[in-house]
């Protein structure tokens, strides 16, 4: 069979591409140049946009907030934000798209003089995540959220078996994250949770209750699966080696010398010796 032109056995791949009509829209150089122009134009237009409407200390728009520290920054679109004046944010946090932080059951409420939802400095929120404090949430320093973190301190209560569940009066506990956290993509800290130091949660669990210091929980319901030991270290032991830092000083010709050293992959100097690092032939220099 010819598979290329048409024969006997009817028309081939090329006879299609023949009969198939042009796009003249997207075929031409002047289209294409048009597509690169509108593209470019496009995406820097959108970088303004998220520029302009990105929420600072300087730049808080429309947005009044209790307190927002120096550096901190509301990546733009916001999601829904209401009760400002009750929430507080430290300095140098990181909100990502499209973030909930919401104080109170609903806009309009006199929330009293005390704040209801208050960032720590260095606090990081994940694109898609939400923030729901009808009563008193606190995120300690530090704590890194992953996308789609879902932290409240109302939920929902089904006392009465014949009303409907969403017109029963939820339940409220305060919700107090330590700091230092770091917590994963999806995960839900629900109301009463009491989070301590440096607490990993994994992606996905659903965490209640208090968890101590230096824990990893997981799961639905989330579990304690990892605990810090001042004498044993971790238990059960971590799989991977701790990351080596990259000592002050260090420069980017440097680490590209140990990488090859590493690969065995060492290039010579002119005079026939291995490359030499400031201080030392064997050793990266701080």
């Amino acid at each position: 069979m010819n598979i290329t032109a048409g024969g006997a056995d009817g028309p081939g791949p090329a006879d299609y591409r023949d009969q198939v009509p042009k796009n003249r829209n997207t075929s031409s150089p002047l289209s294409r140049w048009r597509r690169r122009v509108l593209s470019r134009a496009v995406h820097r237009g959108w970088a303004w946009v998220q520029e302009a409407g990105a929420v600072t200390a300087q730049h808080p728009g429309r947005l009044r907030f209790g307190r927002i520290g120096t550096g901190t920054r509301l990546a733009f679109p916001q999601g829904t934000v209401f009760g400002e004046p009750w929430i507080e944010l430290g300095d140098h946090c990181v909100i990502g798209e499209q973030v909930t932080l919401t104080a109170g059951l609903m806009p309009g409420l006199d929330l009293g003089a005390d704040p209801i939802l208050t960032l720590g400095d260095g606090v990081v929120l994940g694109r898609g995540s939400h923030v729901v404090a009808d009563t008193t949430v606190t995120i300690g320093s530090d704590t890194y959220c992953g996308p789609y973190v879902y932290v409240t301190s109302t939920n929902h209560s089904y006392d009465d078996p014949h009303e409907p569940v969403g017109k029963q009066w939820p339940r409220m506990e305060p919700v107090v994250i330590g700091p230092g956290c770091w917590i994963g993509t999806g995960a839900v800290i629900l109301p009463g949770a009491r989070l301590g130091r440096n607490v990993v949660v994994a992606a996905g669990a659903v965490v209640r209750g208090t968890v101590p210091d230096h824990a990893v929980v997981a799961g639905a319901p989330a579990r304690v699966v990892r605990s810090w030991d001042p004498e044993k270290g971790w238990q059960p032991p971590l799989r991977t080696p701790a990351p080596v830092p990259i000592p002050e000083g260090v420069t980017p010709e440097q680490l590209l010398a140990v990488a090859d050293l590493a690969d065995g992959n060492t290039s010579r100097t002119d005079d026939g010796d291995a490359p030499r690092m400031e201080g030392d032939s064997s050793r990266v220099t701080g």
